[in-house]
């Protein structure tokens, strides 16, 4: 069972569409991980994305489950450290004792770079992180949580992972009665996104 955010070693140049660009296969032919994305698959497939050096260079595609050779999930990441000085690895050092007791884990460029060791990370980047949060976080709770988040010395992307989605810490803190949820079928309004009921 692979989820939202996994890193997948494993996809070649053999699973993508005839159409796809140079940068993918050249990125799939060094070796780089494909990250899972929201998206349903036929049965037997996962929907990933491919990841370029630009951050326009984004593909998605699928990869057969059997061809996985290798999996990183975010919580696996957790305590990886990185020699390199960047605002998103000092704040992913200044939030690691906040979501110590939490289930929690790094996504996006910083995820990807301390999974492969591949540089994804710049001056500018913002820190993707996904809480894993099966029981409803209370709104002041939410409050609570992003004022830490936001003293982080760069933009940080918490998602807060609910069994039907996933909601952004900031718009689930916020004051709107309705929030985005994300979901393997799309994205749509709710009220409470730990209830099924749009």
């Amino acid at each position: 069972m692979v989820n939202a955010h996994d890193l997948l070693w494993g996809m070649t140049s053999a699973h993508l569409p005839a159409d796809a660009p140079a940068w993918v296969l050249d990125a799939l032919s060094a070796g780089h991980p494909v990250v899972v994305r929201r998206a349903i698959a036929e049965r037997g497939q996962v929907a990933v994305g491919v990841r370029g050096r630009l951050r326009e260079q984004r593909f998605a595609a699928v990869m057969p489950i059997a061809a996985v050779q290798r999996r990183v999930i975010p919580e696996a990441l957790c305590g990886v450290t990185s020699p390199r000085n960047l605002p998103a690895l000092r704040a992913l050092d200044l939030l690691r004792p906040v979501l110590a007791h939490k289930a929690w884990g790094v996504t996006g460029s910083a995820g990807f770079e301390l999974a492969s060791g591949i540089q994804a990370l710049h001056e500018q980047s913002d820190l993707d992180l996904i809480l894993r949060t099966p029981q409803r976080l209370e709104r002041g709770d939410a409050e609570g949580l992003l004022a830490i988040v936001d003293s982080a010395p760069c933009a940080v992307d918490l998602q807060l992972q609910t069994p039907f989605g996933a909601v952004a810490l900031r718009e689930w803190a916020g004051g709107s009665r309705r929030v985005l949820l994300k979901a393997a079928g799309g994205a749509h309004l709710v009220l409470d996104p730990w209830q099924a009921v749009v």
